[in-house]
């Protein structure tokens, strides 16, 4: 079995109101519920906005940090879930689930090493 990370994109700018994202939430909650009936659900995270990020980049001896997100763009990985799959569409289909749920698109990727830990 390998590993997956499942990255969500959401848009940029302030969060949903509570009247459409409690739906959502509850349908995340579902697709999270199923993945660890089946033994899929490793670990899952939602992040805080870009602006709360740091990054931090190493030149030679130094080492610099900037505030804020290390790409500009018109979204953001808004949160992950990590999955254990059997193969690639096996992943894709948990990524499939999560993003009928989340009505956002979803990354899926292989882990390397194939799994964590």
């Amino acid at each position: 079995m390998a590993h997956y990370l499942l990255s969500i994109y959401q848009p940029d700018g302030p969060a949903p109101d509570a009247e459409a994202l409690d739906p959502i939430m509850r349908d995340v909650e579902a697709v999270n519920e199923e993945m660890r009936d089946a033994g899929a659900w490793v670990f899952a995270a939602g992040l805080h906005e870009p602006a709360t990020a740091t990054v931090v980049r190493a030149r030679g001896d130094d080492v610099g940090m900037t505030d804020g997100p290390y790409l500009e763009g018109k979204e953001h990985i808004g949160g992950f879930t990590v999955v254990e799959a059997e193969d690639l569409d096996a992943a894709l289909e948990w990524g499939r689930k999560l993003s009928r749920a989340t009505t956002l698109p979803i990354e899926v990727r292989p882990m390397e090493g194939g799994s964590c830990g």
